[in-house]
């Protein structure tokens, strides 16, 4: 999801943001160290990222990498508290200090990095905006949605898009703004607008939850921007932001090498050949510079496994919204997934 356009009232958010001092290096990962404790920023609720299930328990591709994350720093995947925010309210608790890392479908624009000072360690999912519809509607091009008006949600670039893609393609829209992931499901069902736009992992979720079931609704083929998601960190604190992006990408290079949830106990003992670089001993003294201790990244792996795993038991086959991995396969199966290497 993207930034909006910048207004006045943008402009006076982003003084407010700014004006908070910034975290000095280290600052952060010492601070999640000392309390024992990672607080996450999620959604409120996107079904195969960041929800509660019926017992109260978060589950999702975000959500889980939170608890990567802090079996990595603090050494229990447990210690998470979970944040629900909405997208107007995300960048403002991070720059508050509310939460030490966002993960909650958030686009990494140049925007975003520049002027709110926070960085995106690495993309976590590379997604795109689409369009939900009525299977009824018999609409199946975006064509056939000119003059109507679209739902989108606050805080989100999807609004600035569709004005973008309009204009370049001859068409209008009326969008039709909601407060909350939930808001524009409901105003969508409720048949306030013909369409819903959003990236296309959002509207496979809240197919799944709209009444009528999934079948009843549409995502069409066309795309209007790419949106790579990815966790955000605060600005300061470059060893965190290193914290967060190695714990990701070990969980690639995990999937790369054949290292799972089960089979990482016994691979880190025989460690040898290309896996050597995430468990073996020598290579102690990296574990040191981030700050962390030897067995930081196998703790990672088997609190959630690796990022095929992730992907197949929250968005993929394993998953009610069975999303195709597409981009998000490993760069040697033809997608764009892959880590720089560790030597």
């Amino acid at each position: 999801m993207r930034l909006r356009p910048i207004t006045a009232f943008g402009l006076v958010l982003c003084a407010i943001l700014l004006s908070s001092p910034p975290a000095g290096a280290g600052a952060v990962l010492e601070a999640v160290k000392a309390r024992g404790m990672l607080r996450c920023g999620v959604s409120e609720g996107i079904a195969g990222f960041s929800q509660q299930d019926s017992s109260g328990r978060w589950q999702g591709l975000d959500a889980d990498f939170c608890r990567a994350v802090a079996a990595a720093v603090v050494g229990d995947a447990e210690k998470v508290e979970f944040v629900p925010l909405r997208a107007s309210t995300r960048f403002p608790a991070l720059q508050a200090k509310k939460v030490d890392l966002l993960a909650r479908n958030t686009t990494w624009t140049l925007t975003r990095e520049a002027v709110l000072k926070v960085q995106f360690p690495a993309i976590i999912y590379y997604d795109a905006q689409g369009f939900l519809v009525p299977a009824e509607s018999g609409i199946r091009e975006v064509g056939g949605l000119d003059g109507a008006t679209i739902c989108v949600e606050r805080g989100t670039h999807h609004r600035r898009n569709l004005q973008r893609y309009a204009a370049q393609a001859g068409l209008s829209f009326i969008p039709l703004v909601a407060e909350s992931a939930q808001e524009v499901a409901a105003a969508f069902f409720e048949g306030r607008c013909a369409a819903y736009s959003a990236d296309t992992s959002q509207l496979a979720a809240a197919r799944t939850e709209l009444p009528g079931g999934a079948d009843q609704f549409v995502i069409l083929e066309e795309r209007i921007a790419e949106e790579p998601l990815a966790p955000v960190v605060w600005g300061g604190d470059p060893e965190w932001t290193t914290v967060v992006r190695w714990t990701l990408f070990g969980l690639v290079l995990a999937e790369k090498h054949g290292v799972t949830q089960a089979n990482v106990e016994a691979l880190a003992v025989a460690a040898s050949g290309p896996v050597s670089g995430l468990f073996q001993e020598v290579k102690d003294q990296i574990g040191e510079a981030l700050g962390l201790d030897p067995s930081w990244m196998v703790r990672a792996i088997r609190a959630v496994g690796n990022y095929g795993e992730l992907f197949e038991r929250h968005v993929g086959g394993e998953s009610p919204l069975k999303l195709e991995r597409g981009l998000n396969r490993l760069w040697g199966e033809g997608g764009l997934l892959y880590a720089p290497p560790i030597d």
